[in-house]
Parts: C-alpha cells; sequence; structure tokens
C-alpha cells in the first residue's frame, strides 16, 4: 500500500478529523449491529493512546429531508405550502412537514451512537449536535488530548453530498490532520470522504487502519493473488457487475457465476431459463465473457442444475414448492431461485483446490430458507479451505455474518460498493485524496 497510514505521522496533541463509517443499523433508537463500531476502534484507541485530539464525523442514513439548522422547508413543500388557500392552512401543513423533519432528525441522529462507543472506550464521548455550528464549534475548542468529539451527522448539512467547499473549509478548520476510515463510502467523493482533501484545505491526509487493512488484504489479493485464484460472483444483475466480471477474468484463474445473473449467462448460451431473472440487453455481453475466458484460458463456471419455483415468494421468506432441475430443463413457466445440489458440489470441489478466493454476491435469494442452500454451500467450502478467502462486503459479508462463518474467513470487507469498485479496478475517491508514502 503506497498511502500514509496514522503510523506514518506524529498526532500527538493534533487534532484529528476521522472520516469513520457508522452507518449502523437501528430500531426504536437502538443499535442493531455494532459491527462498523468495533471497525473503527483500533484506528481510535491508537489516536486516543498517542495523545491526538480526535473528532469524529460520519453520515448514518439518507436523511434528505431533515430540517437542518436554517435550511427550514425543502423547495417542493414550500411550493405545496404557497398553493394553499387560506394563512391557517398554510400554518398547520408548515407545522406539519417541520414535525416530520424533527422526527427524522431524531431518526437519523448519532447521539446513540455517541453513548456506545463511550461505552466501548470506557471514556466520555462528547456528542456535538451539529457538523459545524457552533456546538461542534465549542465542542472541538475544549478537546484536550487524548479526548473524543462525535460531530452529527453529516448528511444534515446539505453540503456533504455536493462536495461544498465552504463546508470543507469549514471542518478543517477543525483539524491538523485528515484520517480517512471509512472504507464503506471510499468509493464516493462527498464532503469528508474525500474533498475536503482534495480541495487542498488539509495537508496531512491519511488512512486508519481499517482502510490500510481493506487495500493490503484485496488490493493484495487482487494484483499478487497466490494461485490457483477463484473468484465467486454472485447477486442479481449482470449490469451490476459488468466491469467486474470483465476485470476479474484477466486476474482470476476461474471465475464461478451463481445467484440471479447465472441466468443471463445461461440464456446466452442457448438455454431455456423460463421465468427467471434475464437481463436481455446483456446477453451479447455474457458471450463476449464467455468468449473472453476461453481466449485467456480462464475457466467460467454456471450452473449446472438449479432449484425452481412457481412463483416468486411473497413475502421473501414465504414457503413455497420447489423443484430441482437439470438448467437443459427449465420448465417455460418457472424460474430458478438459488443452484442446485450438483451444482453447489462443483462449485465447493472448485474452492477446495484454490489459495485464494474472493467472493461477492450470494448464489441464490437466501434471505428465504428454501433457497439459501447454496449461499450456505459455498460459504461452508470457503470456510473449510485453507486459502486465503476474502467476502467482498454486502449480502455475501452479512450471509457468512448469519451463518455463523464470519471467524473462519481470512477478511470480510466492511463496504460492498467500495469492494466491487475495487474489484473493478477503479480508483476511489476516498483514498487518491490521502498522501502517499
Amino acid at each position: 500500500m503506497n498511502k500514509k497510514s496514522i503510523r506514518d505521522v506524529d498526532v500527538k496533541g493534533k487534532r484529528c478529523l476521522v472520516r469513520v463509517d457508522f452507518n449502523v443499523p437501528m430500531k426504536d433508537g437502538k443499535i442493531t449491529d455494532e459491527t462498523r463500531i468495533n471497525g473503527a476502534l483500533p484506528t481510535i484507541k491508537y489516536l486516543i493512546e498517542n495523545g491526538a485530539k480526535v473528532i469524529l464525523c460520519s453520515h448514518m442514513g439518507k436523511p434528505h429531508n431533515v430540517l437542518t439548522p436554517g435550511f427550514g422547508l425543502t423547495k417542493k413543500e414550500k411550493k405545496a405550502v404557497e398553493a394553499m388557500a387560506t394563512l391557517s392552512e398554510q400554518q398547520e401543513a408548515t407545522c406539519k412537514y417541520l414535525e416530520a423533519a424533527l422526527k427524522d432528525r431524531k431518526k437519523f441522529s448519532l447521539r446513540p451512537v455517541a453513548e456506545k462507543l463511550s461505552e466501548k472506550l470506557g471514556q466520555p464521548v462528547v456528542f456535538a449536535e451539529d457538523v459545524v455550528g457552533p456546538c461542534a464549534d465549542a465542542a472541538v475548542s475544549a478537546l484536550k488530548d487524548g479526548e473524543v468529539v462525535l460531530l452529527e451527522n453529516t448528511r444534515f448539512e446539505k453540503g456533504e453530498e455536493k462536495r461544498d467547499e465552504a463546508l470543507c473549509k469549514k471542518l478543517a478548520s477543525y483539524c491538523d490532520i485528515y484520517v480517512n476510515d471509512a472504507f464503506g463510502t471510499a468509493h464516493r467523493s462527498h464532503a469528508t470522504t474525500a474533498a475536503i482533501a482534495e480541495y487542498g484545505f488539509v495537508d496531512t491526509a491519511v488512512c486508519g487502519f481499517l482502510i490500510e487493512k481493506e487495500l493490503s488484504v484485496m488490493a493484495d489479493a487482487l494484483e499478487n493473488p497466490v494461485r490457483p485464484f477463484v473468484a465467486i460472483l454472485g447477486g442479481a444483475k449482470v449490469a451490476d457487475k459488468l466491469k467486474v466480471i470483465s476485470n476479474l477474468l484477466e486476474k482470476c484463474d476461474t471465475l464461478i457465476i451463481g445467484g440471479g445473473m447465472a441466468y443471463t449467462f445461461l440464456k446466452a448460451k442457448g438455454y431455456e431459463v423460463g421465468t427467471s431473472l434475464v437481463d436481455d440487453e446483456q446477453i451479447g455481453y455474457c458471450k463476449d465473457m464467455m468468449n473472453k475466458a476461453e481466449e485467456l484460458g480462464k475457466k467460467l463456471l454456471l450452473p449446472v442444475d438449479a432449484n425452481i419455483t412457481k412463483d416468486f415468494p411473497n413475502p421473501i421468506d414465504a414457503e413455497v414448492e420447489c423443484q430441482v432441475y437439470g438448467v437443459d430443463a427449465i420448465p417455460a413457466d418457472k424460474m430458478g431461485l438459488d443452484i442446485g445440489p450438483k451444482t453447489a458440489e462443483l462449485y465447493a470441489n472448485e474452492v477446495k483446490s484454490a489459495k485464494t478466493v474472493i467472493w461477492n454476491g450470494p448464489m441464490g435469494v437466501f434471505e428465504n430458507p428454501i433457497f439459501a442452500k447454496g449461499t450456505i454451500a459455498v460459504a461452508k467450502a470457503l470456510a473449510d479451505t485453507e486459502a486465503t478467502t476474502i467476502i467482498g462486503g454486502g449480502d455475501s459479508a452479512a450471509a457468512v455474518t448469519q451463518l455463523g462463518y464470519a471467524d473462519k474467513m481470512s477478511h470480510i470487507s466492511t463496504g460492498g460498493g467500495a469492494s466491487l469498485e475495487l474489484f473493478e479496478g477503479k480508483k476511489l475517491p476516498g483514498i487518491e485524496c490521502l498522501n502517499n508514502k
């Protein structure tokens, strides 16, 4: 890795603005999964122990309609209010809009994260009720070495996603060092994820331990894999992984295709796939990729059988009748929702002989136990192998964790979208903006 990390700079007495990923799931005001908080702890603890003044910032959710200080109603809401006939109607509508916005503001507040983080660190974490307002100003000014402040949800500032220069400049005034440790948002160029450094408002921009690990493990696996190198791609649509498929074919020895996207490949081979999910616009692309694999001397494995049903389950975990068919015998009025047992065995055997495996995307509709068998088989194969196993975030990470195999994997990425873009060979703005070694 050629980017500087917090190990490469002197942080003692320095104000460190740390972009973390605290976009945690919440229910009734309670955090339901602390994985992302735990992932940030090594960086935060290192900074505390080395005498830094720590200012944390993160987004949570997509609170695009919340009331922010001085922001008021959205343009759409203002138009709706102005269109009302009487003053009393306008006042009543305004109150309703503001009440809804304030409710959303509470729903997306990072206050519960500050409280949980304080428990985990064993010291107070000051919570600023704004991002760059008077509360943040006061909290940052009062910081002493080894103390921590968490700013409010960065997406409460409309300039966050718009890369607003004034917002970046104000945030830069809070710090001597910018630290990005939010790999899950490293593929986005927002104010706090990249623009603050891209604009040159901070001279020292480094990564934390989480990004350092993501880059060293995944980038190294892609550029210098121990072979045989097997890549497994699943998920719903081919269109979501166009460049990933092409890039991985050039790097891996075997590419395994599962999930909904497999049926577009099967149709491209001339098979009847019934009512299975198919991206007709990408059939030509799938043919090109199969030809590319052949030209490069790479294996491209597709399902040989599938778990078939009449209708997509509604709700998604509903019990439905299903049957296994070979991919050359799928009925015209049925759909495949998981790889079959022969395919699961084929894929597992390929994993057994691998030295490096990366996996992104489930093999079927794993939210339904009936169609989770293929994903379970692949997860178990990865858990049983001695190969380096890398899970590329998103649904694959969720599946591995739910199945209890997380501790058997070499690395589980914290960023689905960022992982995919790395697999594509893309440059990530949140990484590119950091200082080189």
